[in-house]
């Protein structure tokens, strides 16, 4: 495991220190954890536009005419 070093206001620490005391973990493991859950989270993100993009580029629909809103709401 590497270690890191950060620069983090001190009153920010002592918060992060505080919330760590009350959920008994570490400054160290909130961190960890919060890297972790970013991390997973922004992959998740890039994977669905991915998918996103695959299936409207796979999309064979053409629309005639330009949108409008009135034409989106137009009750058929």
């Amino acid at each position: 495991m590497a270690n890191l070093t950060l620069a983090i206001d001190d009153v920010l620490l002592q918060r992060a220190r505080e919330a760590a005391l009350r959920e008994h973990t570490s400054v160290n493991a909130l961190v960890r954890d919060f890297l972790g859950r970013y991390v997973d989270a922004r992959s998740r993100r890039l994977e669905a536009l991915e998918q996103f993009e695959a299936v409207a580029f796979g999309s064979h629909g053409v629309s005639r005419e330009p949108w409008s809103r009135e034409s989106l709401h137009e009750r058929l």
